[in-house]
């Protein structure tokens, strides 16, 4: 690492390394860190994007990162409802089962291909200002040894955690219902649709769902998450995705090979995802859909608007709050509307109990529906049966 770069990028996951790619491409001075030894592991995430999304932030599909291409999806309840609806037919977009592993490093390497410089095991210890209080640099760790790097403007890239963003004086709070606690193992010998991404609802998992997201040759990512007001002594997620697993014949004889285990924000967005000097993308500008916990595009086009605003940025030497509203506008045209709604959507549907939620499947699987998304699922219910719940009350 060099003592000075015009940009530094926090985190080298989806977001960070778009970020710093679509900087790096005008000519900017980048540096691209993270903390673990290895981008990409280890994993905490679902591994699921829909193939339109990938193309909407210009990345070609690649076989050495899918692991399961994905036709439909199926919902289940607690009470036996069951809804599966082939998506492909229509036009062929549904979407992959990604290998996170190898797709972070993937997107990282982009990032290095357009000149940024990419160091791994360097972990951010802190925001530093010059005397007039203005962003200058950042302090690093790496291999055991603590550096100064100044830079005129740091990418917040460091997930849901995010204390750059803190540090920078930027409030990303959240309260308990707007953050989830989920677990993860991911399940080989277990025997499962290989096509369909699943959802199961109700008290299986408390505020949340159950996800199985085939990974091929009979594995399978297996989850849950559980909103954090209704987290109850020795019952958190664990608990909940054990007696899942036991109680489905499918599963409860294969073998967990990996486990993860994290947080995942659900809230509207920040009011301000950029400051002078600095940039919020992906996990740490709060973007995760707060109804699907979905973030993987989130994170890559967040990331990408972010780069290409830098880009600018460094061309006019400017930095400062205003010159970041292109990102603002750009990423809240996009997904704001979206993510306000699918927030008030979380609200209602995190206290349905199980019978309410059987009836909206059982509603939804009469409905001959193309696709399954919330919006989708809300135009069924508001005019299958509006007098069951009022999503937008």
């Amino acid at each position: 690492m060099k003592d000075r770069y015009d940009i530094v990028v926090v985190g080298a996951g989806p977001a960070g390394s778009m970020a710093a790619k679509h900087a790096a491409l005008v000519g900017a001075d980048v540096l691209l860190i993270e903390k673990k030894a290895e981008i990409g592991a280890p994993l905490r995430c679902a591994e699921g994007v829909s193939k339109r999304r990938l193309k909407e932030v210009c990345i070609e599909p690649d076989p050495m990162w899918i692991s399961s291409e994905i036709r439909g999806t199926i919902m289940r309840t607690v009470g036996g409802s069951y809804l599966k609806v082939d998506e492909s037919w229509k036009d062929g977009e549904v979407g992959y089962v990604l290998n996170r592993h190898l797709f972070d490093k993937f997107v990282a390497e982009q990032a290095a291909e357009a000149g940024a410089d990419v160091v791994v095991r360097a972990a951010c210890t802190g925001v530093i200002r010059d005397d007039s209080g203005k962003i200058s640099g950042v302090r690093v760790t790496h291999m055991g040894e603590t550096k100064e790097i100044g830079c005129d403007c740091i990418v917040a890239a460091d997930g849901f955690e995010s204390q750059v963003a803190r540090w920078a004086g930027i409030d990303t709070s959240l309260s308990l219902n707007d953050i989830d606690s989920c677990i993860q193992y991911t399940m080989v010998d277990v025997d499962i649709v290989q096509d369909y991404c699943e959802f199961i609802l109700g008290s299986v998992s408390p505020g949340g769902y159950v996800w199985i997201f085939p990974k091929g040759k009979h594995s399978a990512n297996v989850g849950l998450g559980i909103q954090g007001t209704k987290i109850e002594p020795g019952r958190g997620p664990k608990y909940y995705l054990d007696r899942f697993i036991e109680s489905d014949p499918r599963l409860k004889n294969g073998s967990v090979v990996n486990i993860a285990a994290g947080m995942v924000s659900l809230c509207p967005g920040l009011e301000s995802a950029a400051e002078d000097g600095i940039v919020l993308v992906g996990d740490a500008a709060r973007v995760i859909d707060p109804m699907t916990g979905g973030g993987i595009y989130h994170a890559l086009m967040t990331g990408m608007h972010a780069g290409e605003t830098l880009a600018e940025c460094y061309l006019k030497k400017d930095y400062s709050k205003e010159s970041f509203k292109p990102y603002e506008e750009v990423w809240r045209g996009k997904i704001m509307k979206e993510l306000q709604r699918n927030w008030k959507i979380k609200e209602k549907f995190v206290d349905m109990d199980d019978r309410t939620i059987d009836e909206l499947i059982e509603v939804a699987s009469h409905a001959e529906m193309e696709k399954v998304r919330v919006d989708d699922m809300v135009k069924v219910v508001k005019e299958r049966c509006p007098d069951i719940v009022s999503l937008y009350k």
